[in-house]
């Protein structure tokens, strides 16, 4: 853990943001005036959960029905 002070912190943030990323330095503690005020830590990333075609073969969409299209085109439009 390293600290650093809030305008070596202004100056340098790329390289601090670039170290935390690489896992060169676990966390930063950016102090004013002498004091803690901030810290840097990389952010941990969640696996992503299985989403596209989760519901595959779990239901049937039925054949469509003109004489039921009209009527919700119908209730859509309002003619």
């Amino acid at each position: 853990m390293s600290t650093v002070n809030m305008l070596d912190a202004k100056t340098n943030l790329s390289r601090l943001v670039e170290a935390v990323e690489s896992g060169r330095e676990k966390e930063i503690v950016i102090a004013r005036n002498g004091r803690p005020a901030a810290r840097l830590v990389p952010i941990e990333t969640a696996a992503a959960g299985r989403r596209i075609g989760i519901a595959k073969g779990k239901f049937v969409a039925p054949e469509p029905d003109s004489k039921l299209d009209a009527e919700i085109a119908k209730r859509f439009t309002g003619r």
